[in-house]
């Protein structure tokens, strides 16, 4: 029998297998394998106008194994295809004139081809407005890093040619309302603010531009002289 004046024994903790297990710090810490995109560069359109030696073929592959769509060109057509989202040329001694865009105004993103140890030319580069060179034979990090900058590039460009062209519309519409307004000031013996009042209400009737408002006064005292 239990002796009333002993104290009880002490009961075991039991785990049991299904209890849950805090992880480990250093679990917690440890980045998730799937962070990030897996393959940037997947569906990208790239013409890879180059001879089909080893090295162009080099190229095509590793593009290929970033799940890019290369498209291989040789040889050069007198102008570079269009339609791609970027173009690997060789740095032709007239590629200049191949080209199919204004500078400024580019269509594709461009990078040069350059064998190794070919002579630094960088007044051609210039004059062809490229966006990146890769010098060939190239490892795996060149072919991605020169790609993903071009990108960038190209991509900068094209809004800085946005904004241009927003701001010379800007800019051709402020003339056309000093002249539209002077148009009304003396057809109608207004003042330049009432002027400028006539032309906004007609622009929020219509429900358009006071510049396009402006542009048909314009156009329509062009045409009575």
């Amino acid at each position: 029998m239990h002796d009333r004046n002993q104290p009880p024994p002490a009961r075991r903790a039991t785990i049991t297998a299904d209890a849950p297990r805090a992880p480990s710090p250093a679990a917690r810490t440890q980045p998730s394998a799937r962070t990030g995109p897996a393959f940037p560069f997947a569906d990208v359109s790239i013409a890879v106008v180059c001879e089909r030696d080893g090295h162009g073929d080099d190229l095509v592959r590793e593009l290929q194994r970033l799940r890019a769509k290369p498209h291989h060109v040789w040889p050069p057509p007198p102008q570079l295809p269009l339609g791609f989202d970027a173009v690997f040329c060789v740095l032709l001694d007239d590629l200049p004139r191949r080209v199919p865009w204004l500078p400024g105004e580019p269509e594709s993103a461009l990078v040069v081809l350059l064998p190794r140890h070919a002579p630094f030319r960088p007044d051609l580069m210039r004059d062809c407005a490229a966006h990146g060179a890769l010098v060939l034979p190239a490892d795996p990090l060149s072919v991605q890093c020169t790609l993903a900058l071009a990108r960038d590039h190209f991509r900068y460009e094209k809004r800085l040619r946005g904004r241009i062209d927003k701001l010379d519309e800007n800019l051709r519409n402020m003339r056309s309302v000093e002249r539209a307004k002077t148009i009304i000031m003396h057809r109608n013996a207004v003042s330049e603010d009432e002027a400028y009042q006539l032309m906004r209400r007609q622009a929020m009737s219509r429900r358009v531009s006071i510049g396009a408002v402006a542009n048909a006064i314009v156009d329509s005292q062009e045409l009575l002289g």
